[in-house]
């Protein structure tokens, strides 16, 4: 029995209907070679079906790193953890790989003055996670908190809530900044409480614990939100000088000793000349 020939323009209909477009645009440069290799076909099928997994798979990490709303130049690579040496590397590593803790829908905390790299490090465990196929949501916790209370006013909460359940992990930065004047946060506790034990929160805020009274309606939300928080929690202190600040004292004792250098040099050229 003959193996039936198809042309290029109906593999490539057939290719398109499947939805598989790397298989589309490799197929005749992997069957040319096929042909003067003698592959089997075996072989040419799992090497155009592997690079066709490898491509869905970077295209699912793009499409994951654009919905998560995070910065793209804080990540692992550019965290400088010299500058926070409490903060075990290895610890962050073993978070940045997300099995164990994700599926706990545990909670990672991070404390620390404004500047400290608390965002910076939470960005950081973000991308790694979306590298390892997880889905992340960097969000500031005030803006959240005015999305849930419209979709509260609106009575869409629990739908709300629902659509963020697709995140493996969200990352709630600035809690602190969060305050109860400005919105009604129990919806911000509605949301701990959603995701408590099925789903990962990862929390900056500048404030401990015992400044949270400021975040929440009533004391007793507060310690419910604490204490649902910290039952599965690995924490960070990050008690460092701002690193801005920093950045910022470096730069002027910089220009203060090129200026010294400089009235220096012109003190000697005006002694020789």
């Amino acid at each position: 029995m003959s193996t039936p020939a198809y042309d290029a323009g109906r593999l490539a209909l057939m290719l398109n209907e499947l939805r598989l477009p790397t298989i589309g645009r490799l197929w005749p440069e992997f069957a040319e070679r096929s042909d003067k290799e003698g592959w089997q076909a075996t072989r040419l099928i799992g090497a155009l079906l592997e690079h066709e997994l490898a491509e869905r798979a970077k295209r699912r990490i793009e499409r994951h790193r654009a919905e998560s709303h995070l910065d793209p130049t804080k990540t692992l690579a550019t965290f400088d953890f010299s500058m926070v040496p409490m903060v075990s590397k290895a610890h962050v590593m073993a978070l940045a790989t997300g099995d164990s803790w994700l599926e706990k829908g545990a909670t990672a905390l991070l404390f620390g003055p404004p500047g400290a790299g608390k965002s910076h490090l939470g960005c950081a465990i973000g991308h790694a996670l979306i590298d390892a196929g997880y889905r992340v949501l960097f969000t500031r916790t005030s803006e959240l908190v005015q999305k849930l209370q419209a979709a509260r006013q609106s009575l869409q909460l629990p739908s709300a809530l629902a659509k963020l359940d697709r995140f493996d992990l969200i990352i709630l930065d600035d809690l602190s900044y969060a305050r109860k004047d400005q919105a009604e946060t129990s919806v911000l506790f509605e949301l701990i409480a959603e995701r408590y034990e099925r789903r990962s929160l990862l929390i900056t805020a500048n404030q401990p614990f015992s400044g949270w009274n400021d975040v929440f309606p009533d004391p007793g939300m507060t310690v419910a939100a604490i204490d649902r928080l910290v039952h599965h929690s690995t924490i960070f202190e990050m008690n460092v000088e701002s690193y801005r600040r920093r950045t910022a004292s470096d730069k002027q004792n910089s220009r203060r000793r090129q200026s010294s250098g400089d009235n220096h040099q012109q003190g000697a050229t005006t002694m020789t000349g």
